[in-house]
Formats: structure tokens, C-alpha cells, sequence
């Protein structure tokens, strides 16, 4: 079991907030899977603030997605303020702030990876977020800036100092981004300086790598990301080699294609039919990946913007694919 503060979880295996990727319909099958807690999609302060029609969008939830977490982006005292008033109003079980973001257009307005620059500054934003949320307050980093940089333990003690109750933490720099190696040991430090639950995340790509992050770092949790992409089962798989020792097999294309049917015709019920389509085509890239022959089909996918369109390009891996491409080929 893992509690953070109030929130008592029966799974550490945590669905990571992702831009563009975590949005109801994904959390849903992340759920089936057994992704106790999920959060919404990274948003900013400043659009939470001005209410806008997308940013409430996001935020939609329903009664079965549950717990559920809110991560806030952000560095300016005044619009941070401004999310929780607006924030009070839904009913999220935890509220992470991120400190991890690593991309330029964050990073240039001084948000994300930026604030591990300055440990101080973020200890007092920690406070304020904390001091005026009502819900368990975590924070998610990095292990520093760059190479030279390091300063994840500093960084975690002035978090845990400033009232959270979690820290979420990936094991790479903010110049590293997504490349080079996870940094096992790094994190462990981390995980033995705090006394509040550490939660681990980096390249939990499959049950083996979930299973070396926990025994190596020493981790509270995992919080998984890329992982997910194309592979929501990914959850039932890391949690049934913990248990006993197995690797369950990848879903039959069969099952496959039902899972990525259902998850077109809920991004149609969320979005509506063209934009719903349009989101699913990044999804169809990543639930055929290792197919082979599959790049012409990934080319017309790109293009789809009806559910039909789609369905048929689904309805292909069922066996039809090599004939296809031989006919387009002509």
C-alpha cells in the first residue's frame, strides 16, 4: 500500500500527467489496467486562471475516474494563486507542481526544470501552493540543470521542507531530457535523505525495468510515462511480474485492435468526431509499433479525420495489411 499524506493507494504503480496524452479517454483504459491513480494532463497557472473553454476541458473528470491529480505549471506568485482559487472548485485527490518540465518554451518563462536553478525560489512556491491547497501538495524533478548541476537531494530537502507530501522524481537532468541513461543511484540518495514517500520515474518501459527501478532506487512508487504509450496493459504486466516473477505476453493483435477501437470511439465521445480522430493519430503510431510493413498505413493514419477512415485503417491489422499495401504499392 502506498500513502501519500491522507491518499492511502492499494497499487504504487501511478500514471504520469502527460501534455497531450492524459486525457479521459486515456486514463480510462490506463484504469482498466490497473492504474489506481492517474492525473490530468500538465497544465499552467496562467491558463487555469483565465478559465478558458479548453483548460476546463481538460480538467473534465467523471465519477469512476478516481483518485485523480491535478499537476500545475507555473513561477509567478499572483497566477499560482489564482489556479487554486479555481482549482478549489473540482475534486482532485492530490495536486502535484512541477518542477521537471524540460521544454525550452517552459523552461524560458522560468517554469519547470527552470526552478531546479533555484532551489530557494521553489521552496517558497512549495509553501504558498501548500499553505493554500486543500488537497496532498507533491512536487515533481529532476536530478539537477545539467551534469555539473546536480542537486536533487538539495532540492527534495527544501520540498520536504516546505510542507509536501511526496516527491515524484525522474532520474535525468533537465539537459538530458529523454536521452542518456536514468541515474538508479541518484535517485536512491534522494529516496534515503526524505522521510515523505519518494516516487521514481525514467524508462519504465516494461515489467523488467519497473522491477530493476524499485530495487535499485528503493523507491516508495513508480510513476509511469512513455511507457504507456501504446501499451496501457503496461500496468497489469509490471504489477504481475512483482508479484510472481512472470512477463505476460503483448495483448493478441485481436485484443489490440479492440483496445485502440475503443479508445477512437471515446476520443470521439470526448472530443467530438474530427478533433477526437485527429488526437487518436499519435495513439496509432504507438499501438503498431514493431508491426512490420506498417509505415504506409501509419502514413494514411496521419491523415484520417473520420471515424470511418480510421476503423478501416484499424480493421487492416487484422490480416489484410500485407494485401493492401501490395494494391497501393501497385
Amino acid at each position: 500500500m502506498l500513502k501519500i499524506s491522507n491518499l492511502k493507494l492499494k497499487s504504487n504503480l501511478i500514471l504520469a500527467p502527460m501534455a497531450g496524452i492524459t486525457d479521459l479517454p486515456f486514463r480510462m483504459l490506463c484504469r482498466k489496467f490497473g492504474a489506481e491513480l492517474a492525473f490530468v494532463e500538465m497544465i499552467n497557472c496562467r491558463s487555469i486562471s483565465h478559465k478558458s473553454r479548453k483548460t476546463r476541458h481538460m480538467l473534465s473528470t467523471l465519477a469512476e475516474d478516481k483518485p485523480l491529480g491535478v499537476q500545475i505549471l507555473g513561477c509567478e506568485e499572483k497566477y499560482i494563486l489564482k489556479a487554486l482559487d479555481v482549482l478549489r472548485t473540482y475534486e482532485f485527490d492530490i495536486m502535484d507542481f512541477n518542477a521537471a518540465c524540460p521544454a525550452k518554451k517552459v523552461v524560458r518563462r522560468g517554469e519547470g526544470a527552470a526552478l531546479l536553478k533555484e532551489p530557494k525560489k521553489l521552496n517558497k512556491l512549495l509553501k504558498l501552493v501548500v499553505r493554500n491547497s486543500k488537497i496532498p501538495v507533491t512536487v515533481k524533478m529532476r536530478l539537477g540543470w545539467d551534469k555539473d548541476s546536480i542537486n536533487a537531494r538539495e532540492v527534495a530537502l527544501y520540498a520536504q521542507d516546505a510542507g509536501v507530501s511526496g516527491v515524484f522524481i525522474h532520474g535525468r537532468t533537465k539537459i538530458q531530457e529523454y536521452g542518456g541513461n536514468v541515474d538508479y543511484e541518484l535517485i536512491a540518495k534522494v529516496k534515503k535523505a526524505l522521510s515523505i514517500p519518494v516516487i521514481a520515474s525514467g524508462d519504465v518501459f516494461s515489467a523488467k525495468l519497473a522491477k530493476k527501478m524499485l530495487s535499485e532506487t528503493n523507491c516508495d512508487a513508480l510513476v509511469i510515462a512513455r511507457g504507456s504509450f501504446g501499451n496501457p496493459w503496461i500496468f497489469k504486466e509490471i504489477k504481475e511480474f512483482l508479484k510472481t516473477g512472470k512477463v505476460i505476453a503483448r495483448p493478441a493483435r485481436a485484443k489490440v485492435i479492440k483496445i485502440m477501437l475503443e479508445h477512437l470511439d471515446a476520443s470521439i465521445a470526448f472530443y467530438e468526431e474530427r478533433n477526437g480522430v485527429i488526437l487518436f493519430r499519435k495513439f496509432f503510431g504507438w499501438y503498431t509499433k514493431g508491426i512490420r510493413n506498417i509505415r504506409p498505413l501509419r502514413e494514411k493514419s496521419s491523415r484520417a479525420k473520420t471515424r470511418e477512415e480510421m476503423v478501416g485503417l484499424i480493421e487492416l491489422l487484422r490480416g489484410n495489411l500485407n494485401k493492401w499495401i501490395r494494391n497501393n504499392q501497385q
